[in-house]
């Protein structure tokens, strides 16, 4: 402990002389009195020196520093496994009610060393919800990351997971817990031992599909000592079986896949059940049904590619369209075309010229986005002007315009695109319209330009694009040489036709959520109202009524925001449920309705052998050990006499005033009254 002083040093030396001066002039003409005995007088005189002295030395603003020592004792932190298959198993009962309590005690017993904290975990981590087992799946790396982030800042001695091993979300090895800089210890759950089964292990499927297409299906399923039996795997569709397979089971642990085509028949979104034969001898038949669901789209959005001759780029424009299964691409010569432009999304034209002026003229006139490639006249050309001699050509690289916003692109394609091959373009002056949006420059030799060659607009409602070079079949094998495919083209080709093709919402009541969802998901509603000069509003109310497969119905009214209005109905049961939702402004109701497929996660019941294998690898791994749940003192223990885990002490440096320090201030009232009091008794006052 020291003194810190905010004036020079010399300041504190006067306070010595100050205090001796002034008992001086208080006890000279007492001394010459005689009122006081030598002894008394002296006496007197030092008290008054030493309160004028501290009085000095307060008025100086002393600061004073001192070191403050903390120490903090180690954290156990206790992660217990709140999933189905914990007690999936025939001790389900012990766990549930013996173990738990044992752990309690364990952790009593703990806190009087230790600071002990408590997590559950299945697919997400929480802190305050009570051990109930109704997670539907175990995020391992979750728990990590959660321990990792939340617990940085504490003296952790050590992680205690209780799990059976069995994860089924996220990435997980034996080295997920290398990153923490303490030991795991494990304390084993669930029945290792392997049981005659059969299961479907997992289902690969489309999301979305369009109405008439077909689409592939591909089913694993897994068998466990069933060697010898032969069984099938079936797809129904309302109790309708739609295909079926039979395969031998050659091996005791017998894994196959197996690839099934369906037909989308139904619009909207169609649930499939995927059976798997069950066998008199299976510990379980629950694991053999699985459901998927797809949603199905009745309609594809229109394009046509109208071209002066044929060219090599429309045939890659063509080919990386019809790729993504979500366009129904038509081509025709453009002099030959004579059908209505109105029922395509978008119409792309090629090597634009005078003669097809009376097709934009149509577009434009139906209000229809389009997109020019390699004009050959600044006629009808949105966007941009091009003063050049259309003979002559530069050859030009891409370039990335890094201020590109009207849609996003993956940092994969950003990168590629400085190595696609040089096009050819116009040479000449490009003026480019204020409004307009160039996502790819020319470079011409080493010069870094801001001439587009791919380029976007809108004006009056109106989404254009103009694709200024000659050569993007080049783009396309490029990207297939370096690649061994055409992903990053086909992106850059579908986001920017998927940019201009969108036809903009008008509704005045617009509601947004999702078509399926999985039971342990929130089901959530976003909404937004407009006036008829769609400027958001949202003072009137937004009723929504949510109606489930046996007719019965809640009721909400959504929440307000600045952007609209938002409702989490929480979680619901696995099923079809159908909304409503509806809201008046300025005396019109307006009203949304659909339907949301609630999906079951079967994921705790695909696999019920405990993998205790796995727990052991991450406990070795990180310098701690695996118990079993009988094995709970052996771990107390562990954790009492482990000298690793030991308290840390923190020294911190305080600074504080002088004259907040209250036992000064009691000090000098102190003196000064030991000193009133010996005056008083002697007659001086």
């Amino acid at each position: 402990m020291n003194f810190i002083s905010e004036q020079p040093w010399y300041y504190l030396l006067l306070c010595f002389p100050a205090g001796l001066l002034y008992a001086w002039f208080l006890y000279r003409n007492e001394k010459a009195k005689g009122n006081f005995k030598p002894a008394l007088l002296y006496f007197l005189f030092s008290l008054r020196f030493l309160v004028v002295f501290i009085i000095s030395l307060l008025l100086l603003n002393l600061l004073l520093k001192r070191n403050i020592n903390e120490t903090e004792k180690p954290t156990i932190v206790f992660a217990f496994d709140n999933s189905v298959s914990v007690v999936s198993a025939k001790d389900s009962s012990e766990i549930k009610n013996a173990f738990i309590k044992e752990l309690e005690k364990i952790k009593s017993d703990l806190s009087n060393k230790y600071n002990i904290r408590s997590l559950i975990f299945g697919s997400k981590v929480e802190t305050d919800k009570p051990i109930d087992f109704n997670d539907k799946e175990t995020d391992l790396s979750e728990l990590m990351n959660a321990v990792d982030n939340n617990f940085s800042n504490l003296n952790v001695g050590a992680l205690v997971i209780c799990s059976d091993g069995i994860i089924n979300r996220g990435g997980v090895s034996a080295g997920i817990s290398e990153k923490l800089k303490f030991p795991v210890y494990c304390i084993a759950l669930g029945d290792t031992s392997v049981k005659k089964d059969g299961l479907i292990q997992k289902i690969n499927h489309n999301q979305v599909v369009y109405l008439g297409n077909k689409f592939p299906v591909e089913v694993t399923i897994r068998n466990l000592k069933l060697k010898g039996n032969e069984v099938s795997v079936s797809i129904s569709k309302d109790g309708t079986k739609k295909t079926e397979q039979k395969i031998k089971i050659s091996s005791d642990n017998f894994i196959q896949s197996m690839n099934f085509v369906l037909e989308a028949e139904k619009p909207g979104v169609q649930k499939y059940r995927v059976a798997l034969t069950v066998l008199p001898e299976e510990i379980t038949g629950i694991n053999n049904y699985r459901d998927f669901v797809v949603d199905v789209i009745d309609t594809r959005e229109k394009i046509l590619i109208l071209a002066a001759a044929p060219h090599p780029d429309i045939a890659a424009l063509k080919e990386s369209l019809e790729a993504t299964q979500t366009y129904e691409v038509e081509s025709a010569n453009a002099s030959e075309f004579n059908k209505p432009l109105k029922p395509y999304s978008l119409v792309i034209l090629h090597s634009l010229s005078l003669n097809n002026l009376p097709l934009l003229t149509e577009l434009k006139n139906n209000n229809q986005p389009y997109f020019i490639l390699l004009p050959k006249t600044n006629e009808g050309l949105p966007g941009m002007r091009i003063t050049s001699a259309y003979n002559k050509q530069n050859e030009t690289e891409a370039l990335y315009n890094k201020n590109f916003t009207l849609f996003n692109i993956s940092d994969e394609l950003k990168n590629f695109i400085r190595q696609f091959p040089a096009v050819n373009t116009h040479f000449g002056t490009y003026a480019v319209s204020p409004g307009a949006n160039a996502l790819i420059f020319q470079k011409i030799g080493m010069v870094d330009t801001e001439n587009p060659i791919l380029l976007f607009n809108e004006q009056n409602g109106i989404k254009t694009g103009v694709f200024t070079g000659d050569g993007l079949w080049r783009w396309r094998l490029r990207d297939y040489s370096e690649h061994k495919n055409q992903n990053l083209f086909n992106e850059l080709i579908s986001k920017s036709v998927q940019y201009l093709s969108v036809k903009a919402d008008k509704s005045f009541f617009r509601l947004t959520t999702k078509k399926i969802i999985n039971e342990n998901e929130n089901i959530e509603f976003t909404a937004e109202v407009y006036n008829k000069s769609y400027q958001l509003v949202n003072e009137p109310d937004v009723n929504l009524i949510i109606t489930d497969s046996a007719g019965k119905q809640f009721t909400y009214v959504m929440s307000k925001n600045e952007s609209g209005y938002f409702l989490n109905c929480g979680l619901l049961p696995p099923g079809e449920y159908k909304y409503k939702a509806s809201v008046k402004y300025n005396e019109q109701v307006f009203g949304q309705n659909g339907t949301i497929t609630v999906n079951a996660i079967v994921s705790e019941k695909m696999n019920t052998v405990a993998n205790h294998a796995l727990l052991y690898q991450i406990a070795i791994q990180s310098g701690g050990k695996l118990f079993y749940k009988n094995e709970t003192e052996l771990l107390k223990k562990e954790l009492l006499d482990n000298e690793m885990i030991k308290p840390i002490t923190f020294t911190q440096k305080q600074l504080s005033d002088l004259i907040d320090l209250k036992w000064i201030f009691y000090l000098i009232i102190g003196l000064l009254s030991i000193e009133w009091f010996l005056r008083k008794r002697n007659g001086s006052i």
